[in-house]
C-alpha cells in the first residue's frame, strides 16, 4: 500500500477518476446484482474511478473500503491484479478517501469482498478487456492472438508487443462497466487462492509512522476536549480566563458543552485540559439502571415477529425446555484510543480519521461544521485497534471544530484511555429467552425465541446528532431515535433465526429506543449474544435428550455446507476419539453468519481447576466455508482474530457502572484476555473457489462464545448462561447447586 497521496498525484498521467456521489448506508444492502453489475460498481459505474494505469507502469486501485487490520487491501489488490494480470507488487492501492475513492458506505458487515470484492474483480475484468481491444487496434492483430503478462501485452503470432501504460498515456477511458465481460474461471486464476503478505504490515512491524496516532505537519498542534463526568451531564459554567493564560495555549474552546483546548505541544494541551476540568461545573444526567437486563425488560418496546413458521403437525410435545441468557454492555477497548487530525483553511476541513465510514462521517461533519459536503475531506488513515463503532468519528468531529476555530493550522486531537473507555458507544446490553418443546427423541418440535436488545447502529450516518460533538454544541442537533435497521440480518436480531430446521418456529424482536448508555455497533452487533443462546440451548437440549451435542446439531440440519463445516471441525478435533481427563471439558458451536454469510464452526477445549473455577483454554478447532477464499491466510487470521476477541469478551469483558459514571476507566476495571491465556488456534478452511463471495471478519464471534460456555458445562456441570463466564459466576451456580 502506497502513502498518502494527492488529488493532483493521482491524476497526473492516469486515468482520471470520476464518479457520483451515493446516499449514506448505502453498503449495508446483501451482496448482490444490479444492472447485471455488482452492487457497488452498479452504484459508481465508470472504471475511471475505480482503476488508473501510470506512465511510471503503477497501477492504482481506488477503494471505498478501508484497513482495518483484517487485510482487505491485500485481497482486494489481489483480485484486481488478478483480472488485470499484472503483478501485485505493481498495484497501489488508494483507499477511504471522499475526494479520490468510489463511495462505498461503512467497511462493515463482513460486507468488504462480497461487494467491494466482487465490484473490483468486475471493473478490473472490464479494464483489462478494454486495452486487449486497445492494444490490438494498435498492434493490427485479432485480440484473441493477444497474451497479457504483468501489463505486457504481446502477439503469439509475431514479435509485436505494448503495454498497459503506452496504451494509456494519461487518457482517460471515460468508460462505464457493462456487465457484459466474465472475469476469469477458477481454473485460470492465478493470484486469488494463495496467501500473499499483507501490504500494511511491513511498515506496521519496522515500527513507521502508519497510524493517525502518528501523524505528524509542519503546523502541527495539539488538542484536547474535556468531557462531562457523568453520562448525559450539561455543562453550566467554566472559568476559562486562567486556562487561556498557561504556557503555550493558544485557544480554548467551548460551544454550549462542548469544551477544548488548543495547544503548541501536547503536554501543554493536556495540562491545560485537566486544569479545565477542574474548573468547569456540570449538571447531571439521568441516573443510570442499576441492573441493565431488569431495566431493558422493564422498557416500553417495539414487538416485531421478523420469523413464523407453523407447525405441520398437532403432534404434543413430551416436554418443554426453556432458558434465559444476558449479555453485558461490552467495549471496543480499542489498544490505541482515538486519535484525528484536522485542518481548516478557510475553505476546506480536510480531517485524517480511522473512521470504519469516511464518506458518512464527512457528511455529518459538514452538517454539523454548516459547510457543504464538498468542503470536507476526510482521508482515511489506520487506526490502533477496531472492528466497530468506537471513538473514532466522535474524535473526528472534535478535531474538526477545534480546527475551524483555529484556521491554517493542523490540530490533532488524541483520546485518552479515559476518554476512550468512558466515551465511546458500547456494544448493547441484551437479554434472550428460547423456549423448545420436544418430542421423545428430544428433537425440537416447536422453537420459540425472543430477545430483547437497545440499538447496534448509531454510526454517524450524515447525521451530526450521532456524533458527541454534535449533540453537545449551544445549537446541539439532534440524536435519531434509534432503529432497528432491517431484520433480520441487520442488527439486533441478526442470527436470531435458527439455521435449523425445526417443524414449528417463533423469532420476536423487543426492540428498546431508550439508551441510558450511549450503544452502536461492535462486531457482530447482536449475533454474538444470539449465536451464544442458540448455541449454548442447543447443548442444553442435546445434553437433555442424551445425545452427542455434534450429531444432536446434524440431524436438525438439512444445509448440506452447515453439515460439512461441522463434521471437519469435529473430525479435526478428534471429537469422537476424545479421551476425558479430569477437570477438562469440550465444546462445539455452529452458525451460518446472518444466515447468508459465512458458515464457522468451532470446538474447544477447556480445563477448569475446581479450587480457583478459572476456566482456562487448551486449544481450538475452527472450521470454515466463505466460498471462494481470495487470501487463505488473511481469512484464517480474521476468523482466529475473531474467536480469539469474542473469547475475550465472554471470559472477562462487561462495562461496569453504578448510578451515575462509567466504572470502567482503564485496563484495571475493564480486562481483557492476556497472551498467555489465548488457545491454540486451528483453523481449517472449505475453499469453494466456484462458488460466490461469503463474508467472514465477524462469523466467528457468536460460536466461540458458545462453544465456550458448553466446553465449561462439560468439564464442570455448571451451566453459565450470564456472560461473562468468570469464576465469580461458576461458585454461585456451584453454591446453588450444592443447596438443591
Amino acid at each position: 500500500m502506497s502513502a498518502p497521496v494527492s488529488r493532483r498525484s493521482v491524476l497526473k498521467g492516469s486515468l482520471v477518476m470520476a464518479f457520483a456521489l451515493a446516499g449514506p448506508g448505502v453498503a449495508w444492502a446483501a451482496p448482490g446484482q444490479k444492472n447485471g453489475l455488482p452492487q457497488d460498481l452498479a452504484r459508481t459505474p465508470g472504471l475511471d474511478a475505480w482503476i488508473r494505469i501510470g506512465e511510471d507502469g503503477v497501477v492504482t486501485l481506488m477503494t471505498g473500503k478501508v484497513e482495518l487490520g483484517q487485510g482487505i487491501l491485500t485481497a482486494l489488490g489481489q483480485l484486481c491484479a488478478e483480472e488485470l494480470d499484472v503483478e501485485p507488487s505493481r498495484l497501489r492501492v488508494v483507499s477511504g478517501d471522499t475526494r479520490l475513492c468510489p463511495p462505498e458506505g461503512p467497511t462493515a458487515g463482513s460486507m468488504s469482498i462480497p461487494n467491494g470484492g466482487a465490484a473490483v474483480r468486475q471493473a478490473s475484468a472490464e479494464v483489462r478487456a478494454l486495452l486487449v481491444d486497445m492494444a490490438a487496434k494498435k498492434l493490427r492483430v485479432p485480440a484473441t492472438r493477444l497474451t497479457v503478462r504483468d501489463g505486457t501485452l504481446r502477439d503469439t503470432g509475431g514479435r509485436a508487443r505494448v503495454t498497459y501504460w503506452e496504451l494509456v498515456g494519461g487518457k482517460r477511458l471515460q468508460r462505464e462497466a457493462t456487465g457484459t465481460v466474465a472475469p476469469k474461471p477458477a481454473a485460470q486464476r492465478k493470484q486469488v487462492g494463495r496467501s500473499l503478505p499483507r501490504m500494511d504490515l511491513p511498515a506496521k512491524v519496522v515500527g513507521e509512522a502508519r497510524f493517525v496516532q502518528d501523524l505528524r505537519s509542519d503546523t502541527l498542534v495539539h488538542g484536547r476536549v474535556v468531557r462531562a463526568p457523568t453520562p448525559g451531564a450539561s455543562l453550566v459554567a467554566v472559568d476559562s480566563t486562567p486556562v487561556a493564560a498557561m504556557p503555550g495555549v493558544l485557544k480554548v474552546v467551548r460551544d454550549g458543552s462542548f469544551l477544548g483546548v488548543i495547544a503548541t505541544r501536547e503536554w501543554q494541551a493536556v495540562q491545560a485540559a485537566a486544569a479545565l476540568a477542574a474548573a468547569a461545573r456540570w449538571k447531571d444526567g439521568a441516573p443510570l439502571p442499576e441492573d441493565p437486563h431488569a431495566w431493558l425488560l422493564a422498557q416500553r418496546t417495539q414487538d416485531t415477529v421478523i420469523h413464523s413458521v407453523e407447525r405441520p403437525t398437532d403432534v404434543a410435545p413430551a416436554r418443554t425446555l426453556e432458558a434465559t441468557y444476558r449479555r453485558p454492555y461490552q467495549m471496543h477497548a480499542s489498544i490505541g484510543p482515538s486519535c484525528a487530525v484536522a485542518e481548516w483553511d478557510g475553505a476546506t476541513m480536510t480531517v485524517h480519521t480511522h473512521s470504519q465510514s469516511v464518506f458518512e462521517t464527512a457528511e455529518a461533519l459538514a452538517k454539523m461544521l454548516g459547510l457543504t459536503k464538498e468542503q470536507v475531506h476526510c482521508r482515511h488513515q489506520d487506526g490502533s485497534g477496531c472492528y466497530g463503532h468506537n471513538g473514532a468519528d466522535d474524535v473526528a468531529a472534535d478535531a474538526a471544530l477545534l480546527a475551524r476555530a483555529l484556521p491554517g493550522r493542523a490540530v490533532r486531537v488524541q483520546w485518552s484511555r479515559e476518554d476512550e473507555h468512558t466515551n465511546e458507544p458500547y456494544g448493547s446490553a441484551m437479554v434472550t429467552r428460547v423456549r423448545a418443546g420436544v418430542d421423545a427423541n428430544g428433537d425440537v418440535l416447536d422453537w420459540d425465541y425472543a430477545l430483547w436488545s437497545m440499538s447496534h447502529g448509531t454510526r454517524p450516518g450524515g447525521v451530526p446528532g450521532n456524533l458527541l460533538a454534535g449533540r453537545s454544541l449551544a445549537k446541539p442537533f439532534a440524536q435519531p431515535t434509534p432503529r432497528n435497521g432491517g431484520p433480520p440480518n441487520y442488527s439486533a436480531d441478526r442470527n436470531a433465526i435458527p439455521l435449523y430446521a425445526f417443524p414449528g418456529q417463533a423469532v420476536t424482536t423487543h426492540f428498546v429506543t431508550a439508551m441510558p448508555l450511549r450503544v452502536s455497533s461492535m462486531r457482530g452487533l447482536g449475533a454474538y449474544a444470539n449465536v451464544f443462546s442458540i448455541e449454548s440451548f442447543m447443548d442444553e437440549l442435546a445434553h437433555a435428550a442424551n445425545v452427542d451435542p455434534a450429531a444432536f446439531r446434524l440431524r436438525q440440519l438439512r444445509d448440506d455446507r452447515a453439515k460439512a463445516v461441522i463434521v471437519r471441525a469435529t473430525e479435526r478435533f478428534g471429537w469422537e476419539r476424545y479421551q476425558r481427563k479430569p477437570h477438562h471439558g469440550r465444546g462445539l458451536a455452529f452458525a451460518r453468519y446472518k444466515n447468508l454469510a459465512a458458515y464457522c464452526a468451532v470446538c474447544l477445549e477447556v480445563v477448569v481447576p475446581p479450587d480457583t473455577l478459572v476456566p482456562r483454554m487448551v486449544r481450538a478447532v475452527l472450521a470454515a466455508d466463505a466460498g471462494e477464499v481470495v487470501n487463505p491466510d488473511g481469512l484464517a487470521n480474521q476468523l482466529e482474530g475473531g474467536l480469539i476477541q469474542s473469547l475475550s469478551w465472554s471470559l472477562k469483558e462487561a462495562v461496569r457502572f453504578d448510578s451515575r459514571r462509567i466504572l470502567s476507566r482503564d485496563w484495571e476495571g475493564y480486562p481483557i484476555l492476556t497472551f498467555s491465556e489465548a488457545p491454540s488456534v486451528d483453523v481449517q478452511l472449505i475453499d469453494r473457489p466456484e462458488e460466490p463471495f461469503l463474508g467472514a471478519g465477524e462469523a466467528s464471534q457468536g460460536p466461540s462464545a458458545a462453544a465456550l460456555a458448553n466446553a465449561v458445562f462439560d468439564a464442570t456441570g455448571l451451566r453459565v448462561r450470564d456472560l461473562p463466564l468468570t469464576a465469580e459466576r461458576l461458585k454461585a451456580l456451584r453454591q446453588e447447586a450444592a443447596r438443591n
